[in-house]
This record gives C-alpha cells, structure tokens and sequence, in this order.
C-alpha cells in the first residue's frame, strides 16, 4: 500500500472513531413520547423571568401539547438549561381520578425535578435520572443565550 492511501485510510479512521466517541454519551430518549416543536425566546433579564435573573433561579413556561410545559434553570451567569415537564419514563400515564396527566415538578424538591406519579427524581442540573424507577433522562431542548436573549428549541 503505497503512503497517499496510508494516510488517507488513518485519518478515515481517526474520523470514525471520533464520531463514535462523540455519540457515545448521548443518552437516548423513550421513543413514546410524542415529539413536539420548541421554538421559544424570552428575556431572562425582564422582570416578567425575574426567578431567572439570578444562578440557580428557575421557572416553568408554557409551551403548545403534546408537551406539558417547560421548566428552565439558569445553570450559570451564561448558561440556560431547558427540560420538558413531561414525565420521560411513563408515556401518557395519567394519576388522578380525573385522568389529568402528570406534569414534572420542581418547587418544593429542587434541586431535583420530581415526577409524583412515580416518586422518580432528576437532577436539575443534567437531566439524570437520581431515585426512582425508569430508565430515561429529562428531556431537554438546546438553549442559546446571546447576553440578552435566551432561545429554547430543538
């Protein structure tokens, strides 16, 4: 084999083996979940997302079905993490009498975000699954925030 086709079939490789490197922390999410689009912009500096003016500070938004809402957490002074509220490990399982479905919770359990249905908890801070039964993350939605304007979508 002459040197040209060495090096060719070495950086072939190479090339390979970082695109599997790179898929391989990718965690999968339950192909049950109904997919929807997110395509939201807010201020996180206006006093409407005030709970967002600080690190740590959180807030649920409104957003179209089959998702049940949003929950975004100011991960840092630049850094914005965004999870669907809906449940990643019980597609469509609804606990009330009345058939309402659940929706993720952060309030009273953060720095976790608890399902009530399943007692299943998440890390807030990467989507992990901590306690609970399950085997999926949060789902969560790309952010962008240019200093002023923080985009969620996927």
């Amino acid at each position: 084999m002459n040197k040209y086709l060495q090096i060719t079939v070495l950086k072939f490789l190479s090339l390979v083996i970082v695109f599997m490197i790179a898929g391989c922390g990718k965690e999968e999410q339950n192909p049950d979940i109904p997919s929807v689009y997110i395509n939201i912009t807010i201020d996180p500096g206006s006093t409407f997302y005030q709970e967002l003016n600080t690190v740590g500070g959180w807030i649920y938004l409104t957003s179209e079905p089959p998702s049940r809402g949003l929950i975004v957490y100011r991960l840092a002074i630049d850094e914005f993490i965004a999870y669907d509220r809906y449940p990643p490990n019980n597609a469509g399982k609804c606990c009330t009498a009345q058939g309402v479905c659940t929706r993720l919770l952060v309030d009273d359990y953060f720095p976790f975000v608890q399902d009530t249905c399943t007692n299943t908890s998440y890390l807030i801070l990467d989507g992990s699954r901590f306690e609970g039964e399950g085997r999926y993350p949060l789902i969560r939605y790309n952010t962008v925030y240019n200093g002023q304007m923080l985009r969620i979508f996927n």
